[in-house]
């Protein structure tokens, strides 16, 4: 497996749980899915919600944006009102969004060639040294996405569990390529 393929296969794992926990945020309540938390980003919503802005800005970045709209995680502030699509206010809405932006996620991954994880890609940081544009290799920044989603959504799940989620989503790299050989 080179460096694209395993890139590629990061992202595949990424969004496949984005699904799982999204699937499972459909069994609770909406009083469970916006309960306040102390860990994460405050609930199981406000997490999902940063999950989706964060993939956001930073496919925006890696495909040359390198100010996208900041801190894209408060309703009625997402990313999406840069395209005029207003807030995500509930989960089918986020659900939609988050498949039209897997599939613009589908589209940059399989225009990566091995010598494209090389190049600087340019933001304006929204956290540590807010406001100042960085240069980053491609490849950190793709590496990058996919062990921020892996941070949250451990956060996610330690909230469904303490939500009373009845079963917790498979998050595993591991079931991943398992259900593909049962799959094949």
């Amino acid at each position: 497996m080179n460096a694209v393929d395993l890139v590629q296969r990061l992202h595949q794992h990424r969004a496949w749980v984005n699904g799982n926990l999204l699937t499972t945020a459909a069994s609770l309540s909406d009083e469970q899915l916006r309960s306040p938390f102390q860990i994460g980003q405050g609930s199981i919503w406000k997490s999902l919600v940063h999950l989706y802005a964060a993939e956001f800005v930073w496919l925006e970045a890696l495909l040359g944006n390198d100010d996208p709209l900041i801190q894209g995680d408060l309703p009625g502030k997402l990313p999406g009102n840069q395209q005029g699509e207003g807030g995500i206010t509930n989960l089918d809405d986020l659900r939609h969004k988050w498949i039209a932006l897997e599939q613009r996620w589908s589209g940059y991954l399989g225009s990566l060639t091995p010598e494209s994880l090389d190049e600087l890609v340019y933001k304006k940081s929204t956290s540590y040294g807010l406001g100042k544009r960085y240069g980053t290799r491609r490849a950190d920044v793709l590496l990058h996405i996919c062990t921020h989603a892996q941070y949250t959504v451990a956060q996610v799940l330690n909230m469904l569990r303490q939500a009373g989620a009845d079963k917790l989503p498979e998050t595993m790299l591991i079931s991943l390529a398992r259900q593909e050989a049962e799959l094949s």
